[in-house]
């Protein structure tokens, strides 16, 4: 096994039962770095634990619960307490209607799980990293901040604030030796669109179809990457596509 350049001590991983979570959690426990944990599933998040062989601890709240983060962070073990690599992996998208047409809930589902329980989960996680003068903020955000999606609205925005949180965390955190990348993906061949069409396999798989989309594996292997730079190395930012996505003509309407 190639030695690192950078070896993380211990990795938060939030969203750790999503597909891209699962694959985070393998990539860093093959090299025997500590880990913790987070899923809103405990039975989901045990089946990943049974899996592993590496130290590890299990963090179990809803995003949308203030309070449960608070308990959980709170209740960490302190020998998880040195975590110096924090990937911001949990959230997603709800529905595909156009705004005026959709269901409010879904945004404002999407505003809590993508924008409240990153800041709060970011500024726990963040005390203890400025106290020990080492770490790595990685947050999971998307093209969908940089380039609009029809039906995208409040998810495209929620991805827009994450690359301009990361950015501005990066002013913020200016000599304390912690670091922060955006990893922004492209259509990645995940549960993701079964999340966001809640069940609807049909519609979950015409968004894939023929598209030779990126895989979760991908997206592991550019975050491991981006962790494991030496330490004078910051990755502000990554946008990463398959090579069949690309970018299509500005819209317009023609009348008459």
């Amino acid at each position: 096994m190639a030695t690192l350049a950078y070896k993380p001590k211990c990795v938060l991983i939030t969203g750790a039962t999503s597909d891209f979570g699962k694959r985070f959690a393998q990539r860093f426990a093959a090299h025997n770095i500590k880990l913790v944990l987070h899923g809103r599933n405990r039975e989901k998040l045990q089946a990943i634990s049974d899996e592993l062989n590496v130290h590890h601890h299990l963090m179990v709240f809803d995003c949308n619960d203030e309070e449960s983060i608070k308990n959980a962070f709170d209740t960490l073990p302190a020998e998880f307490q040195d975590i110096d690599l924090l990937i911001n992996n949990a959230g997603g998208a709800l529905g595909g209607d156009k705004f005026h047409e959709s269901e409010l809930d879904d945004s404002l589902n999407m505003v809590s799980a993508n924008i409240t329980s990153l800041i709060s989960i970011s500024h726990k996680v963040l005390q203890l990293m400025n106290k020990n003068k080492r770490g790595h903020v990685v947050n999971i955000g998307s093209v969908a901040g940089n380039w609009p999606v029809p039906g995208g609205h409040v998810y495209c925005a929620s991805k827009a604030f994450t690359r301009q949180f990361s950015l501005s965390l990066r002013a913020d955190l200016e000599g304390t030796n912690i670091r922060v990348t955006n990893i922004e993906p492209g259509m990645t061949e995940t549960n993701f669109a079964l999340n966001r069409f809640k069940g609807d396999t049909d519609k979950a798989n015409s968004v894939y179809a023929n598209a030779n989309p990126l895989q979760a594996d991908d997206i592991a292997e550019t975050v491991f990457w981006c962790a494991t730079m030496p330490e004078h190395v910051n990755i502000n930012t990554l946008e990463i596509m398959s090579q069949r996505q690309s970018f299509g003509p500005l819209a317009v309407e023609r009348r008459g």
